[in-house]
């Protein structure tokens, strides 16, 4: 029964290791040290934005994500809510803030706030350094909060979505008199 015992503490060292290197990913990501961020990733990093359906491959991938989030966000911090451990993987519920202050996603600066909830899977090499960081956040909040996403149920998200859909609003409205 002793044998056993060390197979599982080695596992849970590996999986305290894990946490550790996620933890000074994060930490340096605060610290807006990039070439710190990418020397937690492993020779096959990946980064794979799903709000966007973005994936970036390798290390040039993995640099050119974080340059275009540390100007856009030159302020950003992550604040960690909730960690989660796996043999596999370590998962994050973190809240993202952060001022628009450099262009993003083709948007230029709009010098406003984002607070975001955001949630990280981190998976690992066999030498417990970064796989891969998948992140999952609501992109319609980003963009409310930057100020170019209107709900519609409110009067200036029903003029938004008249003057940039109106065949996809004629089309609503003629089934509507039609009763289909």
């Amino acid at each position: 029964m002793a044998g056993a015992s060390i197979p599982i503490r080695r596992a849970e060292d590996r999986r305290l290791a894990r946490i550790a290197m996620v933890e000074r990913h994060v930490q340096l990501e605060n610290e807006h040290d990039l070439e710190g961020v990418l020397g937690t990733f492993g020779p096959a990093a990946q980064y794979e934005d799903e709000a966007w359906g973005e994936h970036y491959k390798g290390g040039n991938g993995v640099r050119q994500f974080y340059e275009q989030l540390m100007k856009a966000l030159p302020d950003l911090q992550i604040e960690v809510q909730r960690r989660h451990a796996t043999d596999d993987a370590v998962v994050l519920e973190v809240m993202i803030r952060g001022t628009q202050l450099g262009e993003w996603r083709g948007l230029p600066a709009t010098g406003r706030r984002v607070e975001i909830p955001l949630c990280g899977v981190y998976t690992f090499d066999a030498d417990d350094r970064l796989a891969g960081e998948r992140i999952y956040y609501d992109r319609a909040t980003v963009l409310r909060q930057l100020g170019v996403f209107h709900e519609p149920q409110r009067l200036l998200g029903r003029m938004c979505t008249l003057a940039t859909h109106p065949v996809t609003i004629a089309r609503a409205v003629a089934r509507k008199m039609l009763g289909r």
